[in-house]
Parts: C-alpha cells; structure tokens; sequence
C-alpha cells in the first residue's frame, strides 16, 4: 500500500528520508519517461514499415519520420513524466475522402495529458469526500504536478462523465440477456440540499458468463418504489426477467422485483444475513453462531444445508429465538442458489461483485465540503463502476450459464 505522509505529520523525519524519496521518485519517473519514449519509438518504427513500400510519383516514401512534436507533461501512475513523441509525416490521402492520413498513437493519444489510471482515481475521491475543487491541490502534491488537472479540465471531465451516464441510461437492453443479476444500495454522504445520495446498483451476469452493470440509479432510501422505477425503465428498454436476482433481505427491491419480473427467483446475500444474525446475538455466542451458519452456507449440497439449519435451530432456538428467525424466515430464499450449477455457488451467496466495488466508500464518514450534485455523484459512481468493471472475471464454468438460461439446473449439468 502507498501512504502519503504530508510534513509536519507524527513520524516524518525530513532531512535523509525525504532526500531517499525524492531520489526514489525522480528514478522512478526516469524510467518511466524512458520506457514510454522506446515504446512510442517502436510504435512508429512498426507504423513505417508497414507502409515502406507505397512510394509517390517520385519514388520517395510517401510515409516517414519526421523529428519529434514539442514535448509535453503527461500524469502516469509513477507521476508527472514529460514524453517527447515522434511525429510522422503520412503523405498518402484517403481515397473516400482525398484528406491527408494522420498517425494516431495507441498509446499516447493526440490530446492526452493523462493515464487512465488518473481519471480512474478522480471519481474515487469524489465520492470518499474530496470535493472537485480540491483536486488540483490534492493530486498536484501527489504526482508532483498539477498540469492537466486545473478547474478547467476537471469541470470538462465532470461534464463528459455526466453524459456518458446519461447515455448510459437509456442504451437498449433487448440485445442482452441477464441469467443471474445482484441489486444493492448504496448510501454516499455527498451533501445535499435534503438527503445524501441513495445509488441503486444492479449488476449482471451475461449468457457468456461476463458480468456488466445493468443499472445505476439515485433513489430515496432504496425504497419500494424508487427500484420499482427503475425496473421498470430497464423493462422497457427491452430487459427480460433474470433467472435469479441476488440482494439483501432489507431491500424494498423484492417488492419491486415481484412487480415487475415476478417470474425471477430470489436469493439472499449470505454476507448481509450472516452480519445481521449476529447483531441479534450477544458476543459470547457469535463466534459459535458464525460457524454454524458457515456450515449451512458451505454445505455440499442443499439436503446438507437443510440439516445445517436444524442444528442451528437446536444450538440456538431456545434462547434466540429472534436470530434463528431471521434465518428460518428467508430459507428458500438463501438455499435457492443451491438449484444451480455447483461452479456458480460462489458467486450467487452474496452481493460481493458490488459489495466490493464500493467497499471504499460504503461506510466512510468524511462530507464533502461544498454542495454536492447527485448528477455529478451519479457520474463519479458510473466512472467507478465501468473502470471496475474492466478487472471484473467471468464467472466460474461460464459456459454454464447459458445452460442456466434456457431451464437447465444443477441436477442436470453438475
């Protein structure tokens, strides 16, 4: 992990230490600016020689190099570097167009000053409580500039997120068919003018085993009817009916789900069940509780499970009878991922695939501390989620899932 220590702070000794770290970075960036300059060197030795045999009228090469363009800071994960990049000069024309062609770099676009990996952070400091104001500080320290990161540039990239999501929102969905889908909400404490921002998050898992997000949304209190608009919005936008849906007992979400796909399944997240069966216990009996309840969850196979129950309820009906209901009361519910492929079971206990894109920001306490904007909130979530997204796996045995889809359950695939 990486740890700023600002001066001043407990523990920060000046003088050698900082000198080692200034040393440490300068040679990191070095390199950095080095091994970005040689691949942006073979880029263009490999776009030449592609074309090395289409000559003008002359004879001479119609593409070439041609010197360098004028230098610029780009900020990369190991900060500021200044990349100088070959130019290239393309004489050949476009045939449909008669415009001149133009390289473009894979690598280094035209008008980047910075690396994914930055804008990827900016959303994620929005919502721990960094208000977007206080960006150009707060990451001019830390990557040793601030070039590329003024007002300007964060208000044109604020602007562009928002209407990435609002694009996002009304794509079609008719294309895509959900088999299993989680749904949560998530509460972020951007200051608004009433109530902090509810997001309502629906992610799913596709035929071919990939898992997207279908939908985020602001909504009050993750109420019955805030998700039942926007499940019904996803509906029309051609949605079908997921074969099983995923969330915590406490969501007015089943209400809506029932409303408007009654034919999906329900399950319950294991983790959220878990927690709250041990808050209804005293903390001499959790550890044991905690336990018992692994041994229904990780059961190898439902008829275990059911018999994991029935000792639960023996170890702890008489004097909790409350803990145990909270169980008993939502059995088909939290077995019912036992009715698919053994291979999914991992995936289908919990909410984890948003549990742990937001673990960051779920529970922090900071405000931010000018007024918040539930269209920017939603925006920075939306760029949180999609650079997510990017590291997210198929699910395990994904050629199953589509198995899943058209009926075909554990008993016939496992």
């Amino acid at each position: 992990m990486l740890t700023v220590v600002p001066d001043g702070c407990p523990g920060h000794d000046g003088g050698k230490d900082d000198a080692a770290r200034s040393l440490i970075d300068e040679i990191v960036r070095e390199g950095a600016r080095r091994m970005l300059a040689e691949a942006l060197r073979a880029e263009v030795d490999a776009y030449i020689a592609a074309f090395a045999g289409q000559r003008g009228e002359d004879g001479r090469r119609l593409v070439v190099r041609n010197g360098y363009h004028q230098g610029r800071e780009v900020l990369t994960s190991a900060g500021a570097v200044v990349v100088t990049a070959p130019r290239v000069n393309d004489k050949r024309t476009d045939p449909a167009t008669g415009e001149r062609m133009r390289f473009s770099s894979a690598i280094l676009p035209r008008w980047a000053r910075k690396t994914p990996k930055v804008t990827e952070v900016l959303p994620l400091l929005y919502l721990h409580g960094l208000s977007s104001g206080d960006f150009v500080p707060a990451l001019g320290q830390f990557l040793g500039s601030a070039a590329g990161l003024s007002a300007a540039v964060i208000t044109k990239l604020t602007e562009t997120w928002k209407a990435e999501q609002r694009a996002f929102a009304v794509r079609d969905l008719s294309g895509v068919a959900y088999v299993y889908l989680w749904a949560d909400g998530i509460h972020v404490n951007i200051r608004l003018e009433e109530h902090k921002l509810c997001l309502l998050v629906m992610i799913g898992v596709r035929a071919d085993g990939r898992k997207e997000l279908i939908a985020l949304a602001d909504g009050y209190r993750e109420s019955a009817e805030s998700w039942a608009d926007l499940l019904r919005d996803c509906a029309r936008r051609g949605m079908r009916a997921p074969v099983l849906a995923i969330g915590d007992g406490a969501l007015g979400f089943w209400g809506a789900l029932r409303e408007v796909f009654p034919e999906a399944r329900e399950g319950r997240c294991w983790f959220h069940k878990t927690a709250n069966v041990l808050a209804a216990l005293p903390r001499s009996a959790q550890p044991g509780a905690k336990e018992a309840l692994a041994e229904i969850w990780g059961a190898e196979d439902k008829d275990h499970a059911h018999a994991a129950v029935k000792a639960f309820q023996a170890a702890y009906g008489a004097k909790f009878p409350k803990a145990v209901a909270k169980i008993t009361d939502d059995l088909d519910q939290l077995l019912a991922f036992y009715d698919y492929p053994a291979e999914h079971w991992v995936h289908l206990r919990t909410t984890n695939p948003i549990e742990s894109t937001f673990a960051t920001v779920r529970h922090r306490t900071k405000v931010t501390k000018g007024p918040g904007s539930r269209t920017a909130g939603l925006a920075m979530a939306f760029k949180l989620i999609e650079a997510a997204q990017d590291r997210w796996r198929a699910v395990n045995a994904p050629h199953l899932v589509a198995l899943v889809r058209a009926g075909a359950l554990s008993a016939t695939v496992s």
